[in-house]
């Protein structure tokens, strides 16, 4: 199964951009899930989504105010609130995963922030939804995370362009492979070191997939690349881009000596 990411640039009505996505073979989309950056319709995407014949392989929780969730104040009340309404959502929408950014560096955990997310992880459970941590510049929160919270509903979204921007010397999947329950896949380099297509940057593509492939993960393969690099190409013509470069990732992981 070959998914993308259904924001990836582009001002497009909801309904064209969907029906370009599944004309170009993608199988399914990630949603970006909230009214920021101007995405006022979101929670009629599942709908439009699956009028066209797409799966929908998981929704990405709001990102602006992604560091509050350690802090002891309002917004830190608020983001958690957020969270569980998006796993009410998930719920709600038949959608199995939501993906999280938990704070950066700069943000220590905290007992604080583990309560929140035991919170999370509860009505997760109760619901069935799974909540994929993803790692970006988070490297000792998440890893905390995940060694706290023992849940087969709390796992690992697990970005290869973030891995290798942030902590190439890693190998977050020896460690959290088991774990993985979304994909991320994106190259680095361009205007803004990251969200390329596969295969236009600085990352070894058969070494990563061979990585991915070895923790056994059978999920999709999902691309998360920007057009912001790509200004010279018509939607459609980005789209059947990705989706062949999405091809050859998977050629990639079956191919596993």
């Amino acid at each position: 199964m070959i998914t993308i990411y259904d924001w990836f640039g582009y001002e497009l009505p909801i309904k064209e951009r969907y029906r370009l996505i599944k004309e170009a073979g993608f199988d399914g989309v990630l949603l970006w899930w909230s009214d920021g950056f101007g995405r006022n319709d979101y929670r009629n995407g599942p709908q439009i989504a699956r009028e066209v014949g797409l799966f929908i392989e998981n929704i990405h929780t709001p990102v602006q105010n992604q560091n509050n969730l350690w802090l002891d104040n309002l917004d830190g009340e608020t983001l958690t609130d957020c969270y569980l309404q998006c796993v009410s959502d998930c719920a709600e929408f038949e959608i199995p995963t939501m993906v999280v950014h938990l704070p950066n560096e700069d943000y220590p955990y905290n007992e604080l922030g583990l309560d929140r997310i035991k919170r999370i992880t509860e009505k997760a459970e109760q619901l069935g939804v799974n909540v994929a941590l993803e790692n970006l510049r988070n490297l000792t929160n998440l890893e905390y995370v995940l060694e706290q919270v023992d849940s087969l509903r709390i796992g690992f979204c697990y970005d290869c362009g973030h891995h290798y921007r942030y902590y190439p010397g890693k190998d977050l999947l020896s460690k959290y492979g088991s774990r993985v329950m979304a994909l991320h896949l994106h190259d680095n380099g361009g205007e803004y070191e990251q969200h390329r297509l596969p295969f236009d940057g600085t990352i070894d593509w058969s070494v990563a997939m061979k990585k991915i492939a070895e923790t056994g993960y059978s999920g999709a393969t999902a691309i998360e690349a920007m057009n912001w690099d790509y200004k010279d190409l018509s939607a459609e013509e980005f789209l059947q881009e990705a989706f062949q470069r999405a091809k050859r990732l998977e050629a990639l992981k079956l191919y596993n000596p």
